[in-house]
This record gives structure tokens, C-alpha cells and sequence, in this order.
């Protein structure tokens, strides 16, 4: 069954890209509530220069020594780009904007020079081709075992460890620096190992899914499960789940519009966040526009109470107390003066007598909570 399951292709496309979005998201939903997720781009570009360095001092286009090298321009990305921050020349949006394009370009450069005979091609940084993860397979524990899916488990293994191990700082540190610090937690550092594992991911994911899938795992599904829930464990778990259904979901309608696999579940991790984004209980548009709509309403209520108080009792109550009134004096259309009183009614406010509008005893202690008694 084990061989079976390595020797599915499918199998094996799902893995990768299943194992890709869990170690991505992992790292994301902090870098996400940091507000540092466009690191993630930065890093994503830059790094190539890092990949191409290693290759020219040791000969190797994989291995840890890679690892290493991206995860350190990685990390230099993120020192050069705050300390032309700190300078205060530029913000830090410009100086990430100047830093990655330099180094990616380097990274271009020496790859235009040294690498032209050499499978090492900025195309295949930037898109990858998680169908192929198959072919390049490595023997483990008597099975062939596709080195992607292999040295992406030891990367989502070592990243979950750092998480669960470190959870109640990382924790601390997202959403309040300043106690982490002097909590004696070193947010700085935290922080820093969070970029250099988020490197070490991207260089990992590179050859099987590219830049761009890498990006959207580790930003968009933290950015959703942030517009679902206000709980950091919950956040991190459905983040892991949106990257695993977004490469079931892409997968499946990748092969039946024969599209591409990457860019289907990269597109699909967009799809949860424009759900989410309209849907969310909390903070969705939609849950946002019914809020405001109830906001008007309860104003439109109290505007008909206050109006009702000011004439209940006096000699132009008669033509002040009616839905005509409503309209021809505070200007509200018709639909919007029979909500205001419907809402009245039902909150138990207002009634009608004989055609009029009259306060009943709960609207008049809310008149004089809001205007005093009536002199």
C-alpha cells in the first residue's frame, strides 16, 4: 500500500503541494499578524541570488548547502531593507522595494554569465512544475520517495517543531512586541528565525511549485483564516486547511480544464479569501454593509422618536405624527420611513392610534433618556 501510495502520480502532486501550503502557512499566519507578509515576495526574489552564489563557490544546485545560502540572503534581504529603514531616507515599503529588486537582479545577472549551460533557470525559480515532482525520486527505507515530497516533510517537520516549541513566545511577540521584549522573549531574534525558516521553505518549495505558488500559500490563506477568527491557534489551523483544500480543489479542476496545477490552486487560495472576504461572520463585507444598514436604522429610530417627542401632546401633533410628516419634513423616502417605524414598533417604542404615530411608554423613557423631560 505504502509503494502503491509513492507511486501515484496524483498522490504524489497532492503531497507536495499539500506539504508546500502547511509549511507555508505555518510561518505565514506570523508574518501576517506582524504585518511583514510582503517579506515573503521580497525574500521569494531575492534569494535567488543567494541559490546562484552557493552554485558558483560549491558546484551544487541542491542540497543543504542551498538551504543555507538562500535562507542567509533571505535574512540579509530583511537586515539591508530595515536598516535603509532605520536610515529614515525612505520608508520601509520603498526600502524592501529597493533591496529585493538589486539582489534578484545580481542573481539574474551571474546566471546570465555562469549558469547559461546549467538547469538553473530564473523560469524555473519563479512558476516550477509541481507535475514533474515524480521524476525525481530518492530511495527511503526500501521505497522511491520523490525528493520534493521528501525534503519538503523534513521542512514542514522542522517548522512545526519551531511553532509548537516556541508557541507562547511567537504568540507574545506577534501582538505585542514590546511586553515580549521585556518579557526578556528577544521578539528581534524570534522574528528572524521566523524569516530565515520561511527562506529555508521557499528555496525547498522552488523546484517543485516556484515562487509564485510559495507566495500565495504563505500569504493568502493566513490573510483568510484572519477574516474568520480573532484566535491564533484556530487562525493557524484553518490557514493549514485552506492550503490543503486549495490543492485538492486546484488540482481537481486543473485536470479537467487541462490548466495549469500551480496556477489552479494559487487561484484557488484567492477564491477562499473573496469568500471570506464577503462572507466572514465578523468581518466580511457583507457582515460589515448588515452592521451599517442596522447602524442607520437605530439612527433613523431614534431621529423618528426624538420627532414624535417634540410634537406628542401639542396642537400640531395631528399633522406632525404621521408618515406624510416623515417625508415632507425630514425628507425620507417612503420605504425608509416605514422601516424607521417598523423598527420602532417592533423594539416596542412606538404605536398607532387613530391613524397617528404615538410614543408608548418605552419610547418616552428613551425621548427623555436621550432629551431630558419634557418642559
Amino acid at each position: 500500500m505504502i509503494a502503491a501510495f509513492f507511486d501515484a502520480i496524483p498522490a504524489m502532486i497532492l503531497t507536495t503541494g499539500i506539504l508546500v501550503g502547511a509549511s507555508a502557512a505555518l510561518l505565514g499566519s506570523f508574518l501576517v499578524l506582524r504585518g511583514n507578509a510582503m517579506l515573503t515576495d521580497a525574500i521569494s526574489h531575492s534569494i535567488v541570488f543567494g541559490i546562484v552564489v552557493v552554485w558558483l563557490l560549491t558546484g551544487r544546485v541542491a542540497g543543504p548547502l542551498q538551504l543555507l545560502g538562500a535562507a542567509a540572503t533571505g535574512v540579509l534581504t530583511v537586515v539591508l531593507s530595515e536598516a535603509l529603514a532605520r536610515s529614515r531616507l525612505v520608508k520601509m515599503d520603498a526600502a524592501i522595494g529597493l533591496v529585493f529588486p538589486a539582489l534578484f537582479a545580481m542573481g539574474v545577472i551571474l546566471i546570465a554569465l555562469n549558469a547559461r549551460d546549467i538547469h538553473l533557470h530564473v523560469e524555473t525559480v519563479l512558476l516550477g512544475e509541481i507535475g514533474f515532482v515524480w521524476l525525481h525520486t530518492v530511495p527511503i527505507l526500501g521505497h522511491r520517495v520523490p525528493v520534493a515530497v521528501a525534503t519538503l516533510a523534513a521542512v514542514l517537520a522542522v517548522n512545526l517543531a519551531f511553532v509548537l516549541a516556541l508557541w507562547k513566545e511567537l504568540k507574545l511577540a506577534s501582538f505585542d512586541p514590546g511586553l515580549a521584549a521585556a518579557l526578556g522573549f528577544l521578539p528581534g531574534v524570534l522574528h528572524y528565525a521566523v524569516l530565515t525558516l520561511t527562506s529555508v521553505t521557499a528555496v525547498a518549495a522552488f523546484d517543485a511549485v516556484g515562487a509564485i505558488l510559495f507566495i500565495a500559500f504563505v500569504i493568502v490563506p493566513p490573510a483568510t483564516a484572519y477574516l474568520l477568527t480573532r484566535r491564533l491557534w484556530l487562525m493557524v489551523v484553518l490557514a493549514v486547511a485552506l492550503s490543503a483544500a486549495a490543492c485538492v480543489a486546484g488540482y481537481a479542476l486543473a485536470v479537467a480544464w487541462d490548466v495549469s496545477i500551480a496556477g489552479m490552486m494559487a487561484s484557488m487560495t484567492g477564491l477562499w479569501f473573496a469568500f471570506a472576504l464577503l462572507l466572514a461572520p465578523d468581518r466580511g463585507l457583507v457582515a460589515q454593509a448588515l452592521r451599517a444598514r442596522g447602524r442607520r436604522r437605530d439612527h433613523d429610530c431614534r431621529a423618528l422618536v426624538a420627532h414624535l417627542f417634540t410634537h406628542q401632546g401639542n396642537p400640531e401633533m395631528a399633522e406632525e405624527n404621521t408618515l406624510r410628516a416623515l417625508t415632507d419634513h425630514l425628507g425620507w423616502s417612503e420605504p425608509r420611513a416605514r422601516a424607521a417605524i417598523l423598527r420602532a414598533h417592533d423594539r416596542a417604542l412606538v404605536e398607532r392610534r387613530a391613524g397617528l404615530l404615538t410614543l408608548r411608554p418605552k419610547g418616552i423613557a428613551e425621548a427623555e433618556a436621550l432629551f431630558g423631560p419634557p418642559r
